[in-house]
């Protein structure tokens, strides 16, 4: 049965994403129910939820056997597994991916994390995503490191669809907005089909207000503790300000003329992390046309239960947002030092969750000989 308070979440322009990819997932038919009930209309995966899937195990015990059999390394497992995954998933979001013009029915897998300020190896391993996957509707995630940014124009001018993930600050994202123009004109003069080119921003959410709240308990008083769980919404609001700029004016007339796709921003990270906030915050106070809001599904089933639609609550915003970071700013709030911290343990945990990930298959693939 469809559920109504996702129903107008989507009537709103929101795009439903689920932020989880398991074999489990798709093999009980629990991602048909979720496209099915709930209007998810795409899923994100990254490291830590594939280590998390391959814990569990049983699922993936036929493919590990097989591949052990054959004496594939760890990474090369990983990617067959990952893959393999990735594809099904696809295939289950090939009719919203249809129905909606391509725009929907997502599915995002990652490049190596280690691999995050490596422009080569980025953009050699986009390539070889895109074409071991074999969807149309694939999207490549790249971190939007520094070293990443020309991976993005890169892989975007090759024709291939992008995420990009692991955006923390305004400035960042403008950046990426460029590289993503960038990569427009390049595939416009390499003859590229620009209306077949997708991507999505990935602006992280909850991490902000996680880091930027430590620092105002620190600091102590009224003044620094009025401002906990104000930065994310924001951050985020602002960065929806950027994007309205990015993709208007005579440089995207000129690119939309030949049927280019902007790149939607994509609230990432929107499980709340403070029990002490609404556990559907970064999804009610993001609503607004044209987005994806990602989700873990602990988010994505309290908002079918108790979230609260109420209009457009981004555009028009900025001038209240940018006060907040006035006033954080003049409570002594390094944001620039919260945004590179905040990117550096991005990457991290990433590269973790990759090396967890070995860890497993390592386990798996020695049970199996």
């Amino acid at each position: 049965m469809s559920n109504d308070r996702l129903a107008a979440l989507s009537a709103a322009g929101v795009s439903i994403w689920l932020d989880d990819l398991s074999r489990e997932r798709l093999t009980s038919g629990n991602l048909a129910a979720l496209i099915e009930d709930k209007h998810v209309v795409g899923v994100t995966t990254n490291p830590t939820i594939f280590a998390g899937a391959l814990s569990d195990g049983a699922a993936y015990d036929e493919q590990v056997r097989e591949l052990a059999a054959r004496g594939a390394d760890i990474d090369t497992a990983i990617r067959e597994i990952t893959v393999a995954d990735v594809q099904h998933a696809c295939d289950v979001f090939s009719g919203v991916w249809e129905r909606t013009g391509g725009v929907d029915g997502r599915v995002s897998l990652e490049v190596d994390p280690r691999l995050a300020h490596d422009t080569e190896g980025t953009a050699a391993q986009a390539s070889e995503l895109f074409k071991a996957v074999d969807r149309p509707n694939l999207l490549v995630k790249i971190p939007a490191t520094e070293e990443g940014l020309t991976a993005i124009t890169r892989a975007t001018a090759e024709g291939i669809s992008v995420n990009v993930t692991l955006i923390f600050s305004v400035e960042r994202y403008k950046l990426v907005m460029d590289a993503y123009l960038t990569g427009l004109e390049q595939a416009k003069a390499n003859g590229q089909d620009l209306s077949r080119i997708h991507s999505v921003g990935s602006f992280f959410v909850s991490r902000v207000d996680s880091e930027i709240d430590g620092r105002l308990e620190k600091i102590g008083g009224d003044a620094a503790l009025g401002l906990r769980g104000k930065a994310a919404v924001a951050n985020s609001r602002l960065a929806y300000a950027a994007y309205r700029d990015a993709f208007s004016g005579a440089r995207w007339d000129a690119l939309a003329a030949h049927g280019a796709h902007a790149q939607r921003p994509l609230w990432a990270s929107t499980g709340v992390k403070n029990p002490d906030y609404p556990d559907t915050l970064y999804v009610s106070e993001l609503v607004v046309d044209n987005t994806v809001n990602t989700m873990p599904e602990k988010t994505l089933l309290a908002f079918a239960d108790h979230g609260e639609v109420d209009g457009d609550k981004v555009t028009d915003t900025a001038g209240a947002s940018q006060q907040v970071f006035t006033d954080l700013e003049g409570q002594g709030i390094d944001l620039d030092d919260v945004f590179l911290t905040l990117e550096n343990e991005g990457v991290e945990k990433f590269e973790k969750s990759w090396t967890e990930l070995q860890d497993t298959v390592r386990g798996q693939l020695d049970s199996a000989k």
